[in-house]
């Protein structure tokens, strides 16, 4: 008799996973990568569903029915979440979320008018990669709204790249890696590659928070993020959610990786 096929590390997570021995589908990449101006937010009184829920709002208003990030991941039920903040010193404000069209400013419908790739994933989440392009110059949100706006149904779409923020090569390739030790525990390593000639600055800021379900009449418990620890090389944010409990993200500032577990 031939000898049993010996299981592969992502199977043998696969088996714990199924038989509730670890939970290691609980963390994946299940942050939207666009919430904002979708059917998913509409509780409007008209149906307006792509309307109703601005880009310009998204800055300052809480979603209801989810959240949305670059590069993010969170627990399946998008209690708490981890995404980028990134900024170029040039953009009136920070780059949160993915920038698009919405169903009535497009030609051809709703459409996300950015460069992002999700490159890499494992049936467990125990591997994930992620890439987004970031301009250097400011980014040509209103470009793109009014070019569109101006088309037809039989013209083409006007892309981001047709704006020339790309041109020489100025933009940067931001690679976020996630890798889990444990169900529980996640590696998180950020690298930022310059892609042009010329000298560039960019500002990172990994992003923890709460998907706010407190604000809707529900009777729940608020959850926390608080400074843990703080050095000159690295900072711990401890997050307390009532479902979740306790989680600590572990930032280094030095080039190189942040730690959620």
């Amino acid at each position: 008799m031939s000898e049993p096929q010996k299981l592969t590390q992502e199977e043998i997570r696969l088996k714990e996973d199924r038989e509730r021995k670890a939970y290691w589908r609980r963390w994946g990449c299940y942050l939207s990568d666009r919430q904002w101006g979708t059917v998913r937010e509409d509780y409007s009184k008209d149906g307006s569903a792509w309307d109703y829920f601005s880009f310009e709002q998204s800055h300052y208003r809480a979603y209801r029915w989810g959240e949305d990030g670059i590069a993010g991941m969170s627990d399946n039920h998008q209690r708490l979440c981890f995404s980028l903040a990134l900024w170029n010193e040039r953009d009136p404000f920070l780059k949160e979320r993915l920038y698009g069209l919405t169903n009535s400013q497009g030609n051809h419908g709703e459409d996300v008018k950015e460069y992002y790739f999700h490159l890499d994933n494992t049936p467990t989440h125990s591997y994930m990669k992620f890439l987004y392009k970031y301009p250097q110059e400011a980014f040509p949100y209103w470009q793109l709204e009014k070019e569109n706006k101006k088309r037809g149904l039989k013209d083409r779409e006007f892309e981001l790249i047709e704006t020339g923020i790309f041109k020489d090569n100025k933009y940067f390739d931001v690679t976020v890696e996630y890798a889990k030790a444990t169900d529980e525990d996640i590696l998180i390593y950020i690298q930022v590659a310059n892609r042009s000639s010329e000298t560039a600055t960019i500002h990172l800021l990994p992003t923890l928070w709460f998907r706010n379900i407190w604000s809707w009449g529900y009777e729940v418990e608020k959850p926390q993020l608080k400074i843990y620890e703080q050095a000159e090389k690295y900072s711990v944010i401890e997050a307390q959610h009532p479902d979740l409990g306790k989680r600590w993200l572990y930032c280094d500032r030095q080039p190189g990786q942040t730690h959620l577990n």
